[in-house]
């Protein structure tokens, strides 16, 4: 049977379930074990969280009033205060996709998405992921994202479901990454 669940914005009054879920698949929480699974590495805090939900780059997906999945997507502004945001965008001028120079102004920062575990192989990833492509596409035409080589599952959803495009490899902070794009005027529903 499959889950049922609502997507929508989220607001100040979702905050404490983000953190709950932030906390349960947070890498630093995690055994060797449980990170084979999926990650996420970024501990957003209360007003981190107010910020972007300001942003309106917040979505979730609710299943009887707890929050069962998140998706972050916001401006470059806005994900400037973590180092590895600079180091990404001044790499850009380097970068093409889709035979266009990525930019600030022209891409955006998806992520990090976090489902839970119990939704994981639902249609959940997709969903969450086009609810927020409708609500991004109109103002950018690239989105960016970058995912730890070492969260396999992570990459293998991002590659194969999401149908994302490798762009760039890069080291930071003694992790290998890669970084990737997306076409934002292309439905994964139709992939």
């Amino acid at each position: 049977m499959e889950k049922t669940y609502n997507l929508r914005q989220a607001t100040n009054y979702d905050i404490e379930g983000v953190l709950e879920l932030q906390s349960k698949y947070l890498i630093s929480n995690l055994t060797d074990i449980e990170k084979k699974e999926g990650f996420v590495t970024t501990p957003f805090t209360v007003l981190q969280i107010k910020d972007i939900i300001q942003e309106q780059g917040l979505l979730i997906a609710v299943q009887d009033n707890k929050i069962v999945a998140y998706v972050y997507a916001g401006s470059w502004t806005y994900f400037s205060q973590w180092a590895i945001f600079p180091f990404m965008t001044n790499r850009f001028k380097n970068l093409t996709f889709k035979e266009t120079i990525i930019s600030t102004t022209n891409s955006f920062q998806y992520g990090p998405i976090c489902i839970d575990k119990e939704f994981r192989g639902t249609s959940l990833l997709k969903d969450i992921f086009e609810f927020m492509r409708i609500k991004f596409q109109d103002k950018y035409p690239i989105s960016i994202t970058f995912i730890n080589k070492i969260n396999e599952r992570s990459t293998k959803a991002h590659l194969d479901k999401l149908k994302w495009t490798v762009i760039d490899n890069f080291e930071f902070n003694n992790n290998n990454f890669l970084m990737l794009a997306f076409d934002m005027n292309v439905s994964v529903l139709e992939q």
